[in-house]
């Protein structure tokens, strides 16, 4: 069997454009072959071209929120792992609505320190 050099790719997903682009630069310095993108539907199209290992999403984010866009590319990559991310309250009542229709995803709070972040994705 050949042996699979390929980085990880990584899909990082926030409206704060620094917020993503800081992570996905962290993530290319630690082995991942990160790009981020600033929305949910963004997020679709960039994961149904680049079909990434991971998706690292904020939740609240205007248009596609970050539950619904992870439950979607989970649709179209059943493989991916999922994390999310958030700062705000209203993710415990769009975590229930996922986890009512079948769906668990993991979430850390914002903000997220790298080491964290980076023990999640290599765990």
């Amino acid at each position: 069997m050949p042996e699979n050099t390929d980085k990880p790719k990584v899909l990082v997903v926030d409206d704060e454009r620094v917020i993503a682009d800081s992570l996905a630069m962290i993530l290319n310095q630690s082995g991942f072959e990160a790009r981020a993108v600033y929305s949910g539907e963004k997020a679709l199209e960039a994961a149904s071209e680049l079909k990434p290992d991971m998706l690292i999403s904020d939740v609240i984010m205007a248009g596609l929120n970050g539950i619904d866009a992870a439950i979607r590319i989970r649709a179209l990559l059943p493989q991916i792992k999922i994390l999310l991310f958030s700062g705000q309250a209203a993710t415990a009542d769009l975590l229930e609505k996922a986890r009512a229709k079948g769906y668990e995803f993991e979430i850390l709070a914002k903000p997220v320190h790298p080491h964290d972040l980076l023990t999640k994705l290599r765990g």
